[in-house]
């Protein structure tokens, strides 16, 4: 997508995921850039480094609505895009995601797969899911076979490695000219905007101060080293209080999450959530046993009373986007592609396929 108007010079609050989307897609289409952030390159105080970077639409829409499934969807196909010209290799699969469940949560499971059939139905552009049995399970997931006599394959869906990505943003940001001001948190007023230039704004919970109705979500995420493990894809346990999945990432490294607690507190992992991941994965391979913990992290997702993305004009050449909740790397690009459109015609189609939250002031 190019930009009709002349190059100009945009500003944009926060340099998470979103925002190192935007400034390096902008940049490549001639435009300055000019970013601030409260924290520095590796994004430490983002919701996006404590993340697993699933890309799922189908097993997350157990937990939410159609458009945001879309959403996924779409960005399955753009991410490959956007990686390909990263100077930085990040690692990236698309080898499905693995449902499993102990006898004790058949029921859960079941309720489940009823409810994926039910989206698959209204969402027909996604793979049709495959109900495993036990010899089929041995292909599709060998080092499961023997600790799981079912489970349920996506196909189609896929991971990336969201420390990697962060850190290919930066380098990119810096290859393209944007000038970054790391460790230098912004408010809109304290900015001075091209004039013919957008603010963005992608600060999070860094936003409330303007988006009062945004709140954080805690999620928790544990990274091992297992040498003795093998999984060819993510896998997700069912679980009787919330959805525990493990994300395989390069060298044996594995990403096991992710809580879900409303509430703000920064603070360390509780022992109780630690436990249960690391139990659970336990559960499903006991190769996880002798595994070395490398890091148990915690950090709060901004989001919205729904549960949903949304993007609003506040003023002219103002732009608020937020609300990416537990699925910010799963919709990323696709908010970007909006926002893109909006930057280029002032108005998105592909928001209403998105059914997504789009509030623009009226063009006079």
């Amino acid at each position: 997508m190019t930009l009709h108007t002349s190059s100009h010079t945009h500003t944009i609050l926060g340099a998470g995921l979103m925002g190192r989307l935007l400034a390096v897609s902008l940049a490549r289409q001639g435009h300055g850039v000019t970013i601030y952030d409260s924290g520095g390159p590796l994004g430490e105080h983002s919701a996006a480094r404590v993340a697993g970077g699933m890309l799922a639409p189908l097993a997350e829409s157990a937990i939410t609505e159609h458009g945001v499934v879309r959403m996924g969807r779409h960005s399955l196909t753009r991410w490959p895009e956007l990686l390909a010209p990263l100077s930085t290799p990040v690692f990236f699969q698309q080898e499905g995601t693995l449902i499993v469940w102990h006898r004790q949560d058949a029921n859960e499971a079941d309720r489940l797969r009823l409810q994926l059939e039910k989206t698959r139905a209204t969402v027909t552009e996604l793979p049709a899911m495959q109900v495993l049995d036990s010899a089929s399970m041995g292909q599709v997931e060998p080092a499961l076979a023997q600790r799981f006599s079912q489970g349920m394959y996506l196909p189609g869906e896929g991971q990336l490695d969201n420390r990697q990505l962060l850190a290919a943003l930066a380098q990119e940001m810096a290859t393209l000219g944007v000038t970054a001001h790391w460790n230098c948190p912004k408010n809109p007023d304290e900015v001075s905007v091209d004039a013919n230039g957008w603010l963005l704004d992608c600060r999070g919970l860094g936003a409330r101060p303007q988006w009062s109705a945004l709140r954080g979500v805690r999620g928790e995420v544990v990274r091992i080293h297992a040498p003795d493990v093998t999984l060819q894809r993510p896998t997700r346990l069912v679980h009787p209080r919330y959805p525990i999945y493990i994300a395989p990432k390069q060298d044996h490294v594995f990403v096991i999450g992710a809580t879900e607690i409303e509430s703000e507190d920064l603070s360390a992992p509780s022992v109780r959530s630690a436990l249960e991941l690391l139990s659970a994965a336990y559960a499903v391979h006991p190769g996880f046993a002798e595994a070395r913990i490398l890091e148990i992290a915690a950090q709060c997702r901004p989001t919205l009373p729904d549960n949903l993305p949304a993007i609003r004009q506040t003023a002219p050449r103002t732009l608020e986007i937020n609300g990416l909740y537990r699925h910010g790397y799963m919709i990323a690009p696709a908010m970007l592609d909006v926002v893109l459109e909006v930057l280029d015609s002032g108005q998105s189609a592909l928001a209403s396929s998105f059914d997504l939250s789009l509030h623009l002031l009226e063009q006079h």
